[in-house]
């Protein structure tokens, strides 16, 4: 049947409130926007932040301790790789089934099933003492933790005022900035408390005070509606694997090496069959799960380039900026004050552009995110080997205020062009955004990865080419690295093998400086060619803005 057939309204599942007018939810699935008192409006901000950081945590801590993780199990930097990539490869799709979910069966109890869930995954973390375990529980928290973001997003809404609903969006969506930071400040500290379990039981101890505080302090009622249909789980069944298996393959790229492993076009031509099939499937429903008719406008194609363009310049911060200074031997305790700037960075990002949001601010709070991170990215791009956190900590501050000041706009401008189509769009976009954020946290050390690993290995063979031991300059630094050895070895060919190899370290860590260098660079560029881009929309809605037909003016 053609998705141009008219359709039935929505069945109601229960009856409705007595709301003011201003009350009633904006769409079904979300809470309403009820008149609380002050006390408790700043109840539900705390109980928001509890919640977005608990949602975060899981694949920040992950990801911050990866290669203790990998130790305490025994695994290779392949099979480490795969921990956080399952949950990004089940997180992906969850939200194509959680959305309905929340309109289907109310909001009140999609938080408790949803925290329930949670808690039971991250206790099995507890447990968790063989890989094959810990992979399977890292793509059940993908899908549990998925619906936790929004959770928190919603709790942080009933801490403003609806007329405050802009400023609401910038503080919920900037608190999702803080889980990565979070989680290297604290687990230094856990990680002296023990092994790798400790800050898993931090997480637990974490998310069973979420769900305490969320049966505490309930939201306000929302509209259900009968939304599910059995075609939703065919395109659930066909989206998620083809989404699992590109994740999969922007998690090992760069590790197993793009030309080398077959199984990385076998997985891209599967998926794209799958993605194929589906958008048949969605394409001529008559409740489509997916707008496939949306998707292909200008205005989506313009949304998803823009929020992966934002991803993939924010991805200086995490994996430029952390691993140069992790090559030039940086632990977790030389970070602490470093990430303790990121958050200052992220706070500060999230005051400002809630004091300053607005219709008209929001292209040039997101061209000021854009501005910010081309600026951090030329001061980050002259390295060397005597660079440390406090040569980065402005910088960083400002790529942290950049990702806070531009979730907001990115997000509402999506949000509000959706809506324009009506309430059955939203799924699409909400799989959208979540698929240019959570794909793009990928893609990003994929492209960045390997283009730093293509420039070491040029720098590499350049600096080495020159390593001649009858230069002068290079005898003399055999010398010095030689007399290292001279207390211990007294054999002077493994004392000069022993110089020789400390020389051939210093060569490949100046190589990989550089290449972090030359990382920096492209970032600039990719930012000033997105900064130009920006600068054109506007230039073409102001354009279009003065040639539109005056109202006519009244009688």
């Amino acid at each position: 049947m053609s998705s141009s057939t008219s359709r039935p309204g929505p069945v109601l599942l229960e009856r409705t409130p007595e709301w003011h007018p201003d009350e009633v939810p904006m769409i079904p699935g979300s809470p309403a926007s009820i008149r609380h008192r002050p006390s408790l409006r700043v109840a539900y901000l705390i109980v928001g932040v509890l919640i977005t950081i608990t949602s975060g945590l899981a694949n920040a801590l992950v990801s911050a301790n990866l290669p203790q993780i990998q130790g305490a199990l025994g695994l290779t930097p392949v099979q480490g790789a795969w921990l956080p990539a399952a949950y990004v490869m089940v997180n992906l799709s969850a939200n194509l089934i959680l959305f309905k979910a929340r309109q289907q069966f109310g909001i009140r109890r999609f938080a408790e099933v949803a925290l329930a869930a949670y808690l039971a995954i991250t206790a099995l973390h507890l447990f968790v003492d063989d890989y094959p375990t810990a992979v399977l529980v890292r793509a059940a928290s993908g899908f549990v933790g998925a619906p936790l973001s929004s959770l928190g997003f919603y709790y942080v809404m009933q801490g403003f005022p609806k007329h405050l609903m802009g400023k609401a969006i910038v503080v919920g969506f900037g608190l999702t900035q803080l889980a990565l930071p979070l989680a290297w400040l604290l687990s230094p500290a856990l990680l002296d408390l023990g092994d790798w379990h400790t800050l898993y039981t931090f997480e637990f101890a974490l998310a069973l005070c979420t769900l305490a505080a969320v049966i505490s302090l309930k939201l306000p009622p929302g509209i259900r509606i009968r939304v599910f249909e059995k075609t939703d789980f065919v395109t659930f069944l066909l989206l998620a694997p083809a989404f699992a298996l590109i994740a999969g393959v922007l998690a090992q790229g760069q590790l197993q090496w793009w030309s080398e492993q077959p199984w990385m076009a076998w997985a891209l031509l599967v998926s794209l069959a799958l993605l194929l099939l589906a958008f048949f499937v969605e394409h001529h429903r008559a409740n489509p799960l997916i707008q496939t008719r949306w998707i292909g406008t200008g205005e989506v194609i313009r949304f998803v380039v823009a929020a992966l363009a934002f991803r993939l310049i924010l991805s200086e911060q995490s994996y430029a900026a952390a691993g140069l200074l992790r090559t030039l031997g940086m632990g977790p305790d030389q970070f602490r004050l470093f990430y303790l700037v990121v958050i200052a960075g992220v706070l500060s990002g999230i005051a400002i552009g809630a004091a300053t949001f607005g219709p008209k601010t929001m292209m040039p709070m997101a061209i000021a995110a854009v501005v910010l991170v081309l600026i951090a990215s030329l001061l980050d791009s002259d390295a060397t080997s005597e660079t440390r956190p406090n040569n980065m900590m402005a910088s960083q501050a400002m790529i942290a205020m950049a990702g806070a000041l531009v979730m907001a706009p990115l997000i509402l401008h999506g949000v509000m062009g959706a809506l324009k189509r009506g309430a059955d769009h939203i799924v699409t976009f909400v799989v959208l955004f979540t698929m240019t954020q959570s794909a793009g946290a990928l893609l990003g050390p994929a492209i960045y990865g390997t283009f730093q690993q293509y420039r070491q290995h040029e720098y590499s063979g350049q600096i080495t080419s020159h390593v001649d031991p009858t230069n002068p300059v290079v005898a003399q630094r055999l010398g010095i690295q030689r007399s290292i050895y001279a207390a211990r070895v007294s054999d002077p060919v493994l004392g000069q093998a022993g110089g020789m190899a400390l020389l051939q370290q210093a060569a490949t860590r100046e190589a990989s400086i550089r290449a972090y260098n030359d990382v920096f660079r492209l970032n600039a560029v990719i930012a000033f060619a997105f900064l130009l881009w920006c600068l054109w929309r506007v230039t073409v809605q102001l354009r279009a803005a003065r040639q539109a037909p005056s109202p006519p003016s009244a009688a």
